[in-house]
């Protein structure tokens, strides 16, 4: 038997939170399932979620995706949708949720998603566990960015 081809990227998106980066410095990250209903899937395959503005937050002792907008599922008629702004929640191992339910209260660290992907079929999310950056540090990186393009351009002339 032949393997079955693998289907296009288009239907299994990547989204992107690109404020994470910017407004925080990441130090690690974390790949963890969601839990959804069927008709999240649907439209997260559709494209139709943002992770702008979400965060991660513990409920107890468990860890809580807050502000993700994953739209209605509209080719369904609508009566058995998603609330859209649910809490949506995380499924990580017992030891991971302690590890960052401790690097949350005693580091003050904050946990933000980075990127809502299709893994074998699942969707996963990528949260990054990092302090939140100043002013200043949003310069730095401004000036990091600057130099690095100067350098290019320059090695890119030959000169």
């Amino acid at each position: 038997m032949s393997k079955k081809a693998k289907k296009s990227g288009a239907s299994n998106p990547t989204v992107e939170n690109r404020r994470a980066r910017h407004n925080y410095a990441i130090q690690s990250d974390l790949e963890a399932g969601v839990a959804l209903v069927g008709s999240e899937v649907k439209s997260i395959r559709a494209g139709q979620v943002s992770l702008a503005e979400s965060y991660c937050f513990f409920v107890g002792d468990e860890l809580f995706l807050i502000g993700a907008r994953i739209e209605p599922w509209k080719p369904g008629g609508g009566h058995h949708n998603h609330v859209p702004d649910r809490r949506r929640k995380l499924l990580l191992h017992r030891r991971e949720l302690d590890r960052l339910q401790k690097a949350t209260q005693r580091d003050g660290l904050f946990i933000v998603p980075l990127k809502l992907y299709f893994k074998g079929g699942r969707v996963k999310i990528l949260i990054g566990i990092g302090r939140s950056k100043n002013q200043r540090d949003k310069r730095a990186d401004v000036k990091d960015r600057d130099a690095k393009r100067m350098i290019a351009r320059v090695l890119k002339r030959g000169g």
